[in-house]
């Protein structure tokens, strides 16, 4: 079967996540945390690297699925000449340990259903060791243990390294499967009841999703995105993972492959203003407490991104036994691009933290300390060139988007002093930094002959992170100079009417060869200035067109090839998910539904 990335759903517990294909195979799945290394690997191999099927006997891909409404709860129907079986697919929130939840239900006929579980710990690489407990198997090997039972009991065996059950469901009939996963040195969790599990999940999801108040066009789609990016958060500590996956490619059979199992300060602000906007300050709060911890300590030592729970060292390696998602090498787990300089992500970490304050998200203790810590080193060090918000690993240069947002860190510590008379800070001199910053990006940023930005000084290059620009405040939308960036990229870095982050073909950029598709958040982004210049039909008209790419289950990668109609790039996406949310609601936010 040729895999697409979009034939896949998602289900979690808010701690990780799996990837469920069309044909019923549970195909990626890391535990206990979503950046632990892989038990199912075959997203990026094959069914030796680990995954776990069940389906009718014989058959290929399902007939039809969806999520149960405003829930992470999927449910998979096969339609064959012997009847109609449905598989209910779950991650429950956990107790002490992750449980798969998988549920066969006969919908009418006779249906023989097989199972096929193959576990491979550490990215597809350990085969476990399994062994027959009072009715149920086990696996163990090194630090992992997997136990598996069905309820009501059925027939397995083992074959061909894998655990193999067969059974036919009537009309009605049920057969739950439980997969949990616990340190190998450490006695089995309590046993969840399967169909207890669904039933509070069901609820629970429901529950949650009934705060949003959203009530716009295409509400449906926005829910999905806001149940994704709860779905990417880990509960434990509001950290919000940029996918669920690592190494999905932007290029098929390119090598654009990276890890984006963490949490990424550039995606911030845009994520609390979609949660504040959506009613979910709790999650919002959530999110800026992780947030101020991560950034806490000395401003030099700032990342562009950390672990779940702020972990600062994620270290980047290949795994050379997995050929990777459509043979697309290497397969990278870490991301070296932790030790960059962007000078952006102090702007990004301003402006979160001035938008949470005057949301009335509650204050925390030397949060305005920390922010005037990194706005003195910011001081010193913001006319160094650096890697820039796309982490290019061809050389620093001057980009324009990190220097207009060190101008939003010195507006927002400006800002935050003239409307908080209590907090003290240099607040003349942060004045002083914000004009002289603009005027600098206004003048080495800006070219007058094309009346558009530029990627960085000097360059002729393009920067769909330009399309920012109004939405920060940096200059006003009707500003001319805005208008003619917007025209620029949407002509320039236009893709069949999408938008591509830069021009990969330009000479030492990024330094990676090969190119990528469209960039799924950057065309939101499109539509957002649009609007905000006056163009809202077409702005309408391109969220048409962005929200028409969603997969059968609602779900949207980082990119999209128009030639090849295909999802490319890890997935699921927060900044895609977050993307449409926003452009929802800066278009929408005011409307009633119908």
């Amino acid at each position: 079967m040729d895999r697409r990335i979009e034939d896949y759903a998602l289900i979690g517990d808010e701690q990780t996540a799996a990837l469920v294909g069309r044909d019923g195979s549970i195909d990626w799945l890391c535990v206990p945390r979503f950046d632990s290394a892989a038990c199912f690997a075959r997203l990026l191999g094959d069914e030796d690297n680990g995954h776990w099927r069940i389906a009718p006997k014989d058959a290929g891909t399902c007939t039809r699925r969806a999520y149960r409404p405003d829930t992470l709860v999927l449910d998979t129907e096969w339609e064959t000449p012997e009847g109609t079986v449905r598989v209910t697919d779950l991650m429950p929130q956990r107790d002490r340990a992750p449980d798969v939840v998988r549920i066969v239900e006969g919908v009418s006929g006779h249906v023989t259903v097989h199972s096929t579980l193959r576990l491979r710990f550490d990215y597809g690489s350990v085969v476990p060791w399994m062994r027959r407990s009072g009715g149920n198997r086990v696996a163990v090997a090194g630090p992992d243990s997997v136990w598996l039972r069905s309820e009501p009991s059925v027939r397995t065996w083992g074959e061909d390294f894998g655990t193999h059950s067969e059974f036919t469901v009537a009309q009605g009939e049920r057969v739950a499967f439980v997969l949990t996963w616990h340190p190998s040195h450490e006695p089995r969790p309590p046993l969840v009841d399967p169909y207890e599990a669904l039933r509070s999940s069901v609820t629970g999801w429901r529950r949650w999703s009934a705060r949003c108040t959203y009530e716009g066009p295409h509400r449906d789609t926005v829910m999905r995105s806001l149940i994704t990016l709860k779905a990417l958060t880990y509960t434990p500590t509001g950290g919000i993972v940029a996918a669920a996956t690592s190494s999905l490619p932007e290029e098929l059979g390119g090598v654009r492959n990276w890890d984006y199992r963490f949490c990424w300060l550039r995606d911030s602000t845009l994520t609390l203003g979609a949660l504040l906007s959506a009613g979910y300050h709790k999650e919002a709060q959530a999110w800026r407490d992780w947030l101020v911890r991560a950034v806490a300590g000395d401003p030099a030592d700032l990342q562009i991104m950390y672990g779940l729970a702020g972990e600062r060292r994620l270290p980047e390696f290949e795994l050379p036994w997995l050929p990777g998602f459509a043979d697309s090498a290497p397969v990278r787990v870490g991301n070296g691009a932790v030790d960059q300089l962007q000078l952006d992500v102090y702007g990004e970490v301003m402006d979160s933290l001035s938008l949470s304050r005057n949301a009335g998200l509650p204050t925390r203790p030397h949060m305005w300390a920390i922010q005037c810590s990194l706005m003195k080193f910011l001081e010193k060090i913001w006319r160094q060139p650096d890697e820039g918000l796309w982490e290019v690993r061809g050389g620093r240069r001057h980009f324009v988007h990190s220097k207009v947002l060190v101008w939003v860190a010195a507006d927002r510590a400006v800002r935050t002093l003239e409307e908080h008379a209590e907090l003290e800070g240099e607040l003349e001199r942060w004045r002083a930094l914000r004009e002289e910053v603009h005027r600098e990006v206004c003048e080495k940023g800006y070219d007058p002959k094309r009346n558009t930005f530029t990627q960085y000084y000097g360059s002729r290059e393009l920067d769909a992170a330009l399309l920012l620009i109004p939405r920060f405040g940096f200059l006003p939308p009707d500003d001319p100079r805005v208008i003619g960036t917007v025209d620029a990229i949407r002509d320039d870095l236009g893709h069949n009417g999408f938008v591509r982050r830069y021009d990969t073909d330009a000479i030492g950029v990024d330094g990676m060869p090969g190119g990528e598709g469209a960039f799924l958040a950057c065309s939101f982004w499109l539509a957002d200035a649009l609007h905000m210049t006056g163009r809202t039909d077409e702005a309408k008209k391109l969220f048409e067109r962005l929200v028409g790419l969603v997969n059968d289950v609602g779900l949207l990668s980082e990119e999209y090839e128009p030639k090849l109609g295909r999802q490319l790039g890890n997935f699921p996406q927060a900044f895609s998910h977050i993307g449409l949310v926003n452009t929802a609601l800066t278009l929408f936010g005011g409307e009633e539904a119908g």
